[in-house]
């Protein structure tokens, strides 16, 4: 699993453009990884929902 999300990264994020300091790619690697990985891209594990979507449906079908 590990190496198909390194893979999934660098396509696309890291062979996007060339990274002119370590600081910036390591901005890059974070915003990826917190702002679009995390909240945004959709994965198959969750039946394709962003992992915010499933947590507000968890949340709601527990509450509920």
């Amino acid at each position: 699993m590990i190496e198909s999300f390194w893979s999934r990264m660098q396509v696309e994020l890291l062979d996007r453009q060339p990274w002119r300091t370590r600081v910036e790619l390591a901005n890059a690697i974070f915003e990826y990884l917190e702002i679009f990985h995390n909240r945004q891209r959709r994965h198959s594990a969750l039946g394709m929902l962003t992992p915010v979507e499933f947590e507000t449906r968890h949340q709601t079908e527990t509450v509920a």
